[in-house]
């Protein structure tokens, strides 16, 4: 011990240490514990160092943690550390962290209420549990009702499921779920619908017994024990109720943020209904009784849908409207009595005031006077023994007495439906075993605590003293079973504390014997309770300042009693008087509320408390009551006696517990209170089943999964082949102290603390091996590293020296290059240099002397231009003034036009939204660039002009300037003259003046053209640019538009493929869901007949027995009724259904109700499904009007040709119904006169047989007579026949011709349909008429046939009613031939119909001609009957005489005659009588196995279709009908025999596929044909149109498929689980995580059972078996990948409901197993079936167990990656994810939330499970055959030799 706590308290070891706040708080060590310290040096998780005390006297150290992979395990007593902090802590993280809300602690469920609605409660959950043991799955409420119903049918033994826990716990909704489970799991022994029944009670018991409190907004207020009943096949027959302890005190009042019971609420909120008016009431808040707790609302609560739901329940349960009306009224009474003010008259007295209008209500509601209630609300009657006194009461008693009075009401209200509903749910099928569910309060303390508490707690003493005693058997047996040594377990026994109240003297004594003493009070049975048990009782105290309270020591905890109030609550009196006055009331349901009180022990009511809680009425026990008033028992008395009761009946039978939690007191959702929690789990025994399960052993390991988790531990020396005696080995080295563990038969039992222990050293021995491990490879790594970088730096050196060797020598090679390069262009700068300088200094000095000359020159030049420039820049002064003027008032103006024109811009902006107003626009700019273009080439041209203008002027202003320059030339030459010439110097001023103004003139004029010029050019380019702009911008804005309409059509395109492609995909699943609703329908349909067939079976053997015998059979019954044996039978059927019908009215009424609304339902669909039928086939025929107006035209003939064959066919029948009866006349005369002659039995049967012949005739009479009416429906037929071919794909392609092009194109398509349908009339038409020109050679040929069997009856029979026979056939005959010849003869060219007419006619007679050669072949034998008769006999007969067989007896001398071969058609022929005898030995007696293996594929499915076409060939109707009939009807037996043989059921599936495609490929139909040879054409059928009976051959099919798939899920189904998750199929993988009492499967394969092999066999035996039976390919794909769907699913459904299979090594087990099963789809070619896609949730669901689980990459990454999963599934597999070792992580919480954020936008069903019960709707492709029929020989072995090939 001390070397283990050595090696436990270590540094690092984690340990829980007491925290008054978290109650138990984390903490790790941070030295190592040495034995003889006081104080542990301790770190919390939050980083606190602490110094932990010791206690100095018992030295305890502190409780250790659990090892990690430990934490949040499914049975708490699987963890090795058994505590309460371990406890408590498993028990949050499971609830917070995984938000599993369930956890087992060893038989007890523990129940954390989530406060939320959680998705694990539905039918596919209870699916899931169904049929599995308790330890194989998560803990669920369902598992422990599966675990009960399992052992009811195993052990034959009553069980019981106990509930408990504070009120809010979820007590009533555990015990709502459980019944559920047993009621949809076993479902009903009969259809009274028992199940719904008891599912129904609960609605109506939360009405009445249910109310809002500050815990729980449903709170039971009351207990209930449910037995539910279970008849000898464990179905459900009935239930029944017992309740506990009503709190009648809610009636009357409520403590704040509570409600009465629900029932006032949902009739206040209804109020305003019409059969309410009556009942006076309002809104909640206007009564006395639903007000005081001021909170009349639950949030989410509608109370006027709660009572719709209540009512309908009381209907359900057989309560009439009348009884609920009445039960209404009674509620709403006790509302206005608790209006009723009662007032004070004086101190001793009270009154009513007269004409209170709420006591006036509640005497009319419930019949009673006013008077008497008023006087008796007021008043008391006391009664001596001589006289009686009626005493007035006091407001305050008068008050309580009210109050009692109401409380009294609904008490018998609440009891009498208690009463009626378990009446409701009996049943008189004898009960064989019973399932208990016990809804009952748990411990209770309060501040105050009164007598209801103290009758709860007691209540919970006695249960608790039953749930010790059954842990603690349950431990014993254990130990005995595996056969070691066990010694007493100490476990707390309350039975001291159950004697303290129960026992001689107790508490409940005292209490009743201070009842029955005539001044008894509280105070003084207090002091008794001190003197008696304060200083005898240990479990007694008194409080110390108090001497009106006691406390007792409960197995929970200290309750202290107030005493106020005991007494009177025990004696629960009620004023008889207000008894009396109810009971003469006129209301007949109050009358039978109060019928039993003089046998009641004691009214059912109370005197309201004054403070606590008050929860006090029990339901009287009626077996022991008395009539005594003396006797009243009281209400103690009356609860400890139901109590024993209760406690009888639980420990008659196996307990279940469920312990509820209410996780925290303020209703949040997955808030955990470790306070509050603890408390709760001291208070339910929870922490004592921990307790007692650590006083002895509580882990327990099969040597098996001891050697697989341990077998790290061991040396290779230490394993032997006997696994038992290597863990004793291996044990007595790891554990020194033997008593720490004990070896059983088949486990190993631990210690408290052993396996943490192991798991630390499997640990450490991991941890020493990763360590070595490590240091190997990284040694490993390190070296291989470095002998790759040596082997490269050498070789990088190699290189790099070598490269700067050659880069060495390159470069002195280079460096004596450049010197040379250098001197020569070195020498070249320098000549090159001086020769430029040697030029620029010439051109320097010339440039430089040009320069000083033209200085020189300029110099003179400016001084004469400075005058001419101060001209004219004055003068350009002024006009820049006045041009800027212009300018200024052409800028205003610009700016206006540009502010119209932007107006103008945004309005032709708005207009050119549209793309043909861009185009208009466009169009137009295009023009009118063009015409702006053409207008500046004129311009241009102008210009031009203008400037040949200017250039005109300019030279002739040059030539001036010249001639004016030579001229001043001449002039200064002349002014020298001048100095001499004075005279001529005037003149030539002026001269020189005007020259110089006409210069001037000339040069402004030349200006001026300039400047406009140069305007116009500025203004032309000014605007070209303009233009050029506006023309980009239109043609950047034409490019747009015209990317903008092709991105347009494209997205429009792209929109409209991507719309069609989903509308395809939606018309694809609403075609798959049809599909698949019809199929259902299918199987609800056959699960009916089945049904129906199983009544009619039972009533046929109770009718039976009842009625023992048989018919007789008449023994002159003639042989040919052996033809109709099968209609008799049929008919038989039919009289024997008619003659139960009586039988069957007798069954229960609801089994009509419910089969009715089914019948409405699928009337209600049907008729929906002809509502869209006939609004497509109306739409199509307005599309179709025209081809009917031709239609009709071509069918005008065909209607005369009916009609003419109706009047024909009515002459006839009138002339054989004339000729018969002249025949019967005679036949009677002759018989009557040679009555005695010999051979008169000869007569009999003639005449019977004309007899016959009358009958048949007046059915042919009928036959007419409907054909009459069918010859519209025979044209409509038709017409739908030729014009419907596809409706619905015509509908949808029309609706598809959007374009006019496109509608364009289908009307040309159908016009060439219409020629091409034309087309094949017409060869139809000339083939009929070659037929109809063979037959009537064949008819000439039949007619001489008949001849000549006419002249050979008439040798045989000379008799007279004979001979007028064959004389009026033979005149028939050829009156109707020599008619046809001169019908021929007269009119040569007559019309086609005619023919046909005459044709028909000719068929007929054949036919008749045929009968009567059958009835002539019948006589024959008859008469060859009675002819040996009357040899025998001998009377009246000589030697002479031919007897009419005789003619058959001749001698015949053998002839031989060569056997000609014949050309088989591919028909077989039978006889009628013959088909009974086909159908036996084909369908109902072949062997599969022999069929499938020696015989071709589909040979019964070939062999009953060739005799299907020889009744077409001859036409026989009759026979084609009852053979499909027998073929159908005889399928359908021999699957409801032996639906459960694969191969029976595979072998006619395939059969009956190929006998639809043989009915389809030799139809006559072209699309069925187009594979056909032409040999197979020929075989096609002729006369009959059998697609009816397709379709009902295919609905036959179908169901077929469905039982196949039932039957292989059924032999799959126990291969799923073991196969695919719990069979390690890569051996060591994963390990075995330590198990509680609640054992698991076993991961490890053990003989028998099933691994993934066993799943591959199995499937490989089903492919092989379908492919020897011939069974389509594309149904086999079909088949398969329903398979595949189904191991997925289970396999999926598994895994989230099962915590340890969530792991990373089970994730590679099972994407291992799954590509096993792709490599099997791949061996047998079936890749592409779509099973593969089925299992990509179980493949998502694998790759999530093992992908990393931490950054938000991997969040990111998970979800894109499980695509296929939903967003609950992701959740639960992150939240079920458990380590197996230590080396692996938790998901953190924070991570979870982080994928749910990210997948909060999914659109998706929040379905936790996948529907297994799914199946794919199925098609049957049509698949040809390419066998001849003519070539299909019969085996012996088949016993057909009565067939005949044709």
């Amino acid at each position: 011990m001390n070397r283990e706590l050595e090696y436990m308290f270590v540094h690092s070891a984690r340990v829980w240490i007491p925290d008054a706040e978290e109650v138990w708080k984390s903490a790790e060590l941070t030295k190592d514990y040495k034995n003889g310290d006081a104080t542990l040096q301790l770190m919390l998780e939050d980083g606190t160092t602490v110094d932990h005390k010791l206690d100095p006297k018992t030295k305890n150290l502190p409780y250790l943690r659990n090892p990690d992979i430990l934490v949040g395990e499914n049975d708490l007593t699987a963890l090795s550390y058994l505590h309460e902090p371990a406890v408590l802590h498993n028990l949050k993280v499971r609830f917070i962290d995984s938000k599993l809300i369930y956890t087992y602690c060893g038989i007890v469920l523990v129940a954390i209420n989530p406060y939320e609605t959680l998705p694990i409660y539905g039918s596919e959950i209870i699916n899931a549990y169904s049929g599995q043991n308790m330890g194989d799955m998560d803990p669920h409420i369902f598992a422990v009702a599966e675990e009960a119903y399992k052992q009811m049918a195993r052990d034959e033994r009553n069980q019981s499921i106990i509930v408990s826990g504070e009120s809010g716990a979820g007590k009533t909704v555990s015990a709502k779920y459980a019944m559920r489970y047993f009621a949809t799991v076993s479902g009903s022994a009969s259809e009274a619908n028992v199940e719904e029944k008891v599912l129904a009670s609960n609605p109506i018991m939360e009405a009445i017994g249910n109310a809002k409190t500050t815990r729980n907004d449903n709170s039971s207020r009351f207990g209930k024990y449910i037995e539910i009943g279970f008849d000898n096949r464990y179905r459900i027959i009935g239930a029944n109720m017992r309740t506990y302890l009503l709190e009648k005190s809610r009636v009357v009042f409520q403590a704040d943020e509570e409600r009465n019971y629900h029932i006032f609420y949902q009739l206040c909120a209804s109020a305003n209904q019409p059969e309410f008016k009556n009942l006076r009431l309002s809104s909640a808040n206007d009564f006395l009784y639903t007000r005081q707790g001021r909170s009349p609302v639950i949030e989410g609560i509608d109370d006027a849908k709660e009572l719709r739901t209540t009512r309908h329940a009381f209907t359900l349960l057989g309560i009439n409207e009348s009884y609920q009306i009445g039960l209404f009224q009674v509620l709403a009474a006790i509302l206005h009595l608790g209006n009723v003010e009662i007032k004070d008259r004086d101190s001793d007295s009270s009154l009513i005031a007269p004409n209170n209008r709420h006591l006036t209500a509640f005497c009319e509601l419930v019949g009673v006077t006013y008077q008497d209630m008023s006087q008796w609300l007021c008043h008391r009657k006391l009664k001596t023994a001589t006289e009686t006194y009626i005493k007035p009461l006091p407001r305050l008693q008068a008050t309580n007495a009210r109050d009692a009075l109401s409380k009294h009401i609904y008490a018998k209200l609440f009891n009498w439906i208690v009463e009626h509903v378990n009446k409701a749910l009996i049943t008189n099928v004898k009960q064989h075993s019973f399932i208990g569910v016990l809804d009952i309060y748990g411990f209770e303390t309060f501040e105050i605590n009164s007598f209801e508490q103290f009758c709860i707690n007691y209540a919970n003493e006695k249960l608790q003293q039953q749930f010790n005693m059954h842990v603690f058997k349950l431990e014993q047996e254990e130990y005995m079973k595996e056969q070691i040594p066990w010694t007493l377990i100490d476990f707390y026994d309350n039975q001291p504390c159950i004697n303290l109240i129960e026992a001689k003297m107790g508490i409940l004594d005292l209490l009743d014997e201070e009842c029955k003493m005539p001044k008894g009070s509280d105070d003084s049975w207090a002091q008794k309770l001190y003197n008696t048990h304060l200083k005898t009782c240990s479990l007694f105290e008194k409080p110390r300042m108090s001497n009106r309270a006691f406390i007792i020591q409960h197995f929970a905890d200290k309750v202290e009693y107030q005493c106020e109030g005991f007494l009177a609550k025990n004696k629960d009196t009620v004023n008889e008087e207000q008894i009396n006055v109810l009971k003469a009331s006129k209301f007949n349901l109050l009358v039978e509320l109060f019928q039993d009180e003089e046998k009641a022990t004691t009214p059912t009511g109370q005197v309201a408390g004054t403070g606590g809680r008050t929860r006090l009425s029990i339901k009287p026990d009626k077996g022991r009551d008395t009539s005594s008033k003396e006797h009243k028992k009281t209400v103690g008395c009356q609860f400890r006696n139901s109590l024993h009761m209760l406690m009888e009946t639980l420990n008659a039978t196996t307990p279940h517990y469920v312990r509820c939690i209410k996780p925290n007191d303020f209703k949040l959702a997955f808030s955990f209170d470790p306070k509050r929690a603890v408390q709760q789990l001291r208070a339910c025994g929870v922490l004592e089943t921990i307790r007692i399960s650590a006083a002895g052993f509580p882990s327990r390991w099969t040597y098996q999964e001891f050697f697989s988790r341990y077998r790290v531990l061991m040396k290779q020396k230490d394993v032997l082949p006997d696994k038992k005696l290597t863990c004793k080995n291996v044990l007595e080295k790891l554990v020194q102290d033997q008593d720490k563990y004990q070896f059983g038969k088949t486990k190993i039992f631990f210690r408290a603390g052993q396996v943490a222990y192991l798991e630390k050293l499997r640990a450490d021995k991991l941890r020493v091996a990763c360590i070595r491990i490590q240091k190997t490879i990284r040694s490993w790594l390190a070296r291989k590293k470095y002998l790759r970088q040596r082997s490269a730096a050498i070789t990088i050196q190699r290189f790099t020296r070598g490269y700067q060797a050659r880069c060495l020598a390159k470069f002195m090679r280079r460096t004596q290059a450049a010197t040379i390069i250098q001197k020569y262009q070195r020498m070249y700068v320098e000549r090159k240099r001086y020769r430029q300088k040697q030029a620029a200094a010439l051109a320097v000095q010339t440039i430089l002397r040009a320069y000083m000359a033209r200085q020189k020159y300029q110099a003179l030049l400016r001084e004469h231009k400075a005058i001419i420039i101060q001209k004219h820049v004055r003068g350009w002064l002024a006009r820049c003034w006045y041009k800027r003027c212009l300018e200024a008032i052409v800028y205003l103006q610009c700016c206006m036009r540009r502010m119209r024109a932007k107006r103008e811009l945004k309005k032709l902006k708005i207009e050119a939204r549209s793309v043909e107003h861009f185009k208009k626009l466009n169009k137009g700019m295009e023009n009118k660039i063009m015409q702006l273009q053409r207008k500046i080439d004129e311009q241009h041209k102008d210009n031009r002009l203008v400037s040949e203008r200017l250039v005109s002027l300019e030279s002739s202003y040059a030539a001036e300037s010249e001639r004016m320059r030579s001229e001043l030339s001449r002039l200064r030459g002349a002014e020298e003259d001048a100095k001499n010439k004075t005279n001529q110097v005037s003149s030539l001023l002026e001269e020189l003046e005007r020259l110089k103004k006409e210069l001037s003139v000339t040069q402004q004029e030349k200006k001026t053209i300039e400047d406009w010029a140069q305007k116009y050019r500025d203004e032309m380019e000014t605007m070209v640019s303009e233009l050029k702009d506006q023309n980009g911008l239109l043609k950047k804005e034409k490019d747009d538009l015209n990317r903008m309409i092709q991105e347009q059509s494209r997205q429009m395109t792209e929109k409209m493929v991507h719309a069609i492609a989903q509308e395809t995909q939606q018309l694809k699943t609403d075609l798959n869901e049809e599909r698949s609703r019809y199929q259902n329908l299918l199987t609800e349909h056959l699960r009916l007949e089945e049904k129906y067939d199983d009544l009619k079976e039972e009533l046929a053997h109770s009718s039976n027995v009842s009625k023992p015998g048989h018919r007789r059979t008449d023994s002159t019954h003639s042989s040919n009724e052996s033809e109709y044996t099968y209609n008799s039978e049929y008919a038989d059927t039919e009289e024997g259904s008619r003659a139960r019908e009586d039988v069957t009215r007798g069954m229960d009424t609801s089994l009509t109700l419910k089969l009715q609304k089914r019948v409405t339902e699928l009337e209600q669909e049907k008729q929906s499904l002809r509502n869209e039928l006939e609004n497509k086939e109306e739409q199509f025929q307005r599309a179709r009007a025209r081809d009917d107006a031709q239609f009709r035209k071509a069918r005008g003939a065909e209607l005369e040709y009916e009609s003419l064959k109706r009047q024909e066919l009515e002459s006839e029948n009138k002339k054989l119904r004339h000729d018969l009866a002249d025949m019967r006349q005679s036949l009677l005369g002759d018989a009557a006169t040679g009555a005695g002659a010999p051979g008169s039995p000869a007569y009999k049967v003639l005449l019977d047989q004309l007899n016959a012949s009358c009958e048949e005739l007046e059915v042919r009479k009928e036959e007419v007579l409907i054909l009459r009416s069918q010859l519209v429906s025979q044209k409509e037929a038709v017409h739908h026949k030729e014009t419907m071919t596809e409706p619905s794909v015509f509908a949808q392609d029309v609706n598809k011709l959007k374009d006019a092009d496109e509608l364009r194109q289908a009307y040309v398509g159908l016009k060439d349909t219409n020629r091409l349908l034309e087309q094949q009339l017409q060869t139809q038409r000339r083939t009929y008429d070659s037929e109809v020109e063979s037959l009537r050679g064949e008819l000439q040929n039949v007619k001489e046939e008949n001849n000549r069997q006419q002249q050979l009856l008439a040798q045989n029979l000379q008799l007279p009613p004979e001979a007028r026979i064959e004389a009026s056939l033979q005149h028939e005959i050829t009156r109707l031939t020599n008619e046809n010849l001169e019908l021929m003869a007269d009119d040569p060219t007559a019309s086609r119909e005619a023919r046909v007419i005459i044709l028909r006619r000719m068929v007929d007679l054949m036919e008749q001609l045929e009968k009567q050669d059958r009835t002539i072949r019948k006589l024959k034998k008859q008469l060859k009957v009675y002819s040996k008769r009357i040899g025998e006999m001998g009377a009246g007969q000589t030697e002479g005489q031919t007897s009419p067989g005789q003619m058959v007896e001749e001698p015949i001398h053998p002839v031989n005659i060569p056997r000609r071969e014949k050309d088989f058609q591919g028909m077989l022929e039978y006889k009628k009588e013959d088909e009974l005898k086909l159908v036996k030995n084909l369908i109902l007696e072949l062997k599969p196995r022999g069929v499938a293996v020696n015989l071709i594929p589909g040979l019964p499915a070939y062999i009953l279709f060739m005799c299907l076409r020889h009744a077409d060939y001859v036409n026989d109707d009759q026979k084609v009908r009852t053979l499909l009939t027998s073929t159908i009807n005889s399928i359908k037996k021999i699957l409801k025999k032996r639906g459960d043989d694969f191969e029976t059921v595979s072998f006619w599936l395939a059969n009956t596929c190929r006998f639809l495609h043989c009915l389809k490929q030799y139809s006559g139909d072209e699309g069925f044909m187009k594979s056909n040879t032409s040999r197979q054409n020929e075989h096609c059928l002729s006369n009959f149109d059998l697609a009816e009976y397709r379709q009902v051959i295919s609905d036959l099919a179908i169901q077929i498929y469905q039982q196949l798939v039932k039957c292989m899920e059924n032999i799959l189904q126990p291969m799923i689980v073991s196969g695919m998750l719990e069979h390690e199929t890569i051996q060591g993988v994963s390990g075995v995580k330590p198990t509680g009492l609640r054992k698991r499967t076993s991961s490890i394969a053990d003989e028998g059972t099933y691994t993934l092999d066993s799943i591959l066999r199995q499937l490989s035996a089903f492919h092989s078996t379908m492919c020897q039976h011939g069974t389509d390919p594309e149904l086999i794909k079909q088949v398969v990948k329903q398979l595949f769907y189904i191991i997925g699913a289970v396999t999926l459904n598994n895994l989230l409901l099962r915590k340890d299979m969530c792991s990373w090594s089970k994730g590679m087990q099972i994407r291992y197993n799954v590509s096993q099963l792709e490599e099997w789809l791949r061996d047998k070619g079936l890749m592409n079936c779509g099973a593969k896609e089925t299992l990509e949730p179980l493949i998502q669901a694998a790759q999530l167990l093992q992908v990393k689980k931490k950054t938000d990459e991997d969040a990111d990454a998970i979800c894109s990656m499980c695509h296929a999963l939903t967003t609950a599934q992701i959740v639960k597999v992150l939240n079920l994810y458990t380590p197996v070792n230590e080396f692996e992580e938790r998901v953190s919480v924070a991570f979870i939330r982080t994928i749910q954020t990210r997948l909060r936008d999914r659109c998706e069903s929040p379905q936790l499970l996948m529907d297994t019960k799914m199946i794919y709707p199925v098609t049957f492709p049509f698949n040809p055959s390419s066998l001849a029929l003519e070539t299909i020989q019969i085996p012996t072995s088949l016993n057909l030799s009565f067939l005949t090939r044709v």
